[in-house]
């Protein structure tokens, strides 16, 4: 039995001839041929809104008080030393503006300015940072044993 389906050849006929060109309408420009087979966005926004969703956030950790008294002492010494624009290292937090929890980061430089009135650590190359948000403070200023503000 004959399956015209199956023919290879069932367009030999036509398969040479120049593509039809219609008189009354002007080529569509290739890109708008292109768009109408896009993939159609129903739930525009969607994706967005469940990359946010699935974007992870740390908790902001709460210093226990030995370690905020600790942290206090270290920001007064360096208050008193800034002066001679001690080298250190500060970890803060910083919180995410869309949704709850931020990240903490790291930075090491040279301390311009304490600023106890304001609550801001500035540092030479520009970056202030709120004292509120810091979780620790490292360098050779307080390598020293006994941590306490008065020992200077």
């Amino acid at each position: 039995m004959y399956e015209p389906d199956n023919d290879p050849h069932r367009y030999d006929d036509i398969i040479d001839l120049p593509r039809p060109v219609s008189a009354a309408h002007r080529p569509m420009p290739r890109a708008d041929r292109a768009a109408q087979f896009s993939p159609f966005a129903a739930l525009s926004g969607h994706g967005d809104a469940i990359a946010e969703t699935a974007r992870l956030t740390d908790a902001r950790r709460e210093l226990d008080e030995q370690t905020q008294a600790q942290l206090n002492g270290r920001i007064a010494r360096l208050a008193r030393a800034a002066g001679r624009r001690p080298q250190v290292r500060v970890t803060w937090f910083v919180p995410d503006p869309r949704k709850a929890g931020g990240r903490y980061e790291s930075a090491e430089g040279r301390v311009r300015r304490v600023d106890l009135d304001g609550g801001w650590l500035i540092f030479s190359d520009g970056l202030c940072l709120p004292l509120a948000d810091l979780t620790a403070l490292e360098g050779p200023l307080f390598d020293r044993a006994g941590e306490t503000p008065a020992e200077e």
